[in-house]
């Protein structure tokens, strides 16, 4: 096995054909330049990985055409050869030396052209990266009123410089990892050097450099394999399309992860109340802002209780209805068969089918199946009695609720916990919603995010340290002088006090 470039270039050109035996997309180009003495060469790229226009018009046009390259063959030193392609033959941007075969090889799937050199213990790495990628567009799962339309795409560089645009400053670190024995993926650790927490950015170092597996293809992986309590259904990682909440996020004293091929970042560590907040939060004024978020909160509770209170109260307390609100239901379940619970699981049921048959189908024909299909569906339940009216509505209200949560992996966690609910409040009415209750609240006390409580702020209650003034309620901007506490921020103060006469 090769570890080391060989001077004699058809040793080092066979061993890299022998590893990529039967890759029809690894091309090559042999050269012989100087006029005397010729010089082979070999430049080597993936197709497709590769921009081959830019190593045709500013490496091999300025190799066979221009400068004296017969200077190189009088005196074969490595110094001398090195400095001519370098520093006059290749007039790339990037180029760098690189003596490992495999470093050689993780350059070439890269996207980089090698240009071996016969003579050289050396190859020259040519920065050639032009595969094709998804332009510049407005997220589709975080679309916003008022706020920059911008979103990230599948490329790391792009990515890392939208945020670079939003924070110009030499604080700001981004740092390169390859994650993965076989896809190799490059993974950019984000954060600002004098605002970020050292014991937050070591633990994240430190889950990065433990992660051994075969391929990281998505975001979503490295979320998985870097999180506290993989058993638990909620996310403890927040993901994003969008720059300036990540710009927002890291200025927060949290730390970002970006990762190739994958066109949502990671943000760490993630609360309860950080995937309760949406994007446009920031942009509107605080008191729409603090009005939207305790409806918000609203719409989590109708979405995880309100068929559960229903069930409980229509088969085990019916006596804290009104006597006529009680007669109605009673009347409109004369012909259902079946109990509450069964009821309200079938349609709940149905609501995540037609949810997910939406989801796949892209575009409007996806909107239409929901929308057509809840509304056949649901008029025909009732007229067949299989269900009443009124539990069309409490899981219609439901569904439509879960949809104001900004988080979607937080909306599904939820859902898991509603159909949990249903269950306990079919068997125990309020009892068992109030066992729920508790059970849910212990575990969402003892999760952690990168040993962050995940139900800050509300459990740390950092009064002195700001956080309650940017959680369910908005303070005015003028307020907000200080750093969420949670993160606890090297830097804890963001602006200056604003002094104005009443």
């Amino acid at each position: 096995m090769l570890r080391n470039v060989s001077r004699d270039i058809e040793i080092t050109f066979e061993y890299i054909k022998e590893r990529f035996k039967d890759c029809d997309d690894l091309i090559y180009r042999r050269l012989e330049v100087g006029r005397d003495y010729g010089i082979k060469l070999i430049f080597i790229m993936i197709d497709g990985l590769a921009g081959k226009t830019d190593i045709s018009d500013f490496s091999i046009e300025n190799l066979v055409f221009e400068g004296d390259l017969n200077v190189l063959g009088l005196e074969h030193y490595k110094e001398k050869i090195l400095n001519y392609f370098t520093q006059e033959g290749i007039s790339n941007f990037d180029i760098k030396e690189e003596k490992d075969i495999e470093l050689m090889l993780n350059s070439i799937m890269s996207g980089d052209t090698v240009l071996l050199v016969d003579g050289l213990d050396t190859s020259i790495i040519i920065d050639s990266k032009g595969w094709s990628s998804r332009s510049i567009s407005e997220p589709v799962t975080e679309a916003v009123i008022r706020g920059p339309r911008d979103g990230f795409t599948e490329n790391l560089r792009t990515n890392t410089a939208l945020v670079r645009r939003r924070i110009k400053d030499t604080r700001f670190k981004i740092r390169g990892y390859s994650v993965g024995r076989r896809s190799k993926t490059n993974v950019a650790l984000m954060y600002i050097e004098d605002i970020v927490n050292d014991k937050l950015l070591d633990e994240v170092k430190k889950r990065i450099l433990e992660i051994d597996i075969d391929g990281i293809v998505d975001s979503s992986i490295l979320e998985h394999l870097i999180e506290d309590n993989y058993l638990s259904v909620f996310p403890q990682v927040e993901n994003t399309e969008r720059p300036d909440s990540v710009a927002a996020s890291l200025l927060e004293g949290r730390v970002a992860l970006i990762v190739d091929n994958s066109p949502f970042a990671l943000i760490v560590p993630a609360t309860l109340g950080t995937l309760l907040q949406s994007s446009e939060d920031h942009y509107n004024r605080w008191i729409e802002t603090s009005v939207v978020r305790i409806i918000r909160v609203i719409a989590v509770l109708t979405s995880i209780l309100g068929s559960a209170i229903y069930i409980s109260v229509i088969s085990y307390q019916p006596g804290l209805l009104p006597s006529t609100l009680l007669y109605y239901i009673a009347a409109n379940r004369v012909n259902v068969p079946f109990p509450a619970v069964i009821e309200a699981g079938l349609m709940e049921i149905t609501m995540e089918i037609i949810r997910q048959a939406g989801t796949r189908i892209s575009g409007p024909i996806g909107s239409t199946v929901g929308i057509v299909g809840g509304l056949i569906i649901g008029q025909a339940a009732v007229e067949a009695g299989i269900v009443s009216n009124l539990m069309i509505i409490v899981v219609a209200l439901t569904t439509i609720c879960s949809f104001a949560i900004p988080s979607y992996e937080l909306a599904s966690a939820l859902r898991v916990y509603k159909f949990a609910f249903i269950v306990l409040a079919g068997v125990l009415g309020l009892y068992g919603i109030m066992i729920g209750i508790i059970l849910l609240g212990s575990h969402l006390i003892v999760l952690n995010s990168f040993g962050i409580p995940f139900s800050s702020p509300y459990s740390g209650l950092g009064i002195e340290e700001g956080d309650l003034k940017d959680t369910i309620v908005k303070a005015p901007l003028q307020r907000l002088w200080m750093r969420p506490g949670f993160t606890h921020p090297k830097d804890k103060r963001r602006m200056g006090r604003v002094k104005r006469d009443e």
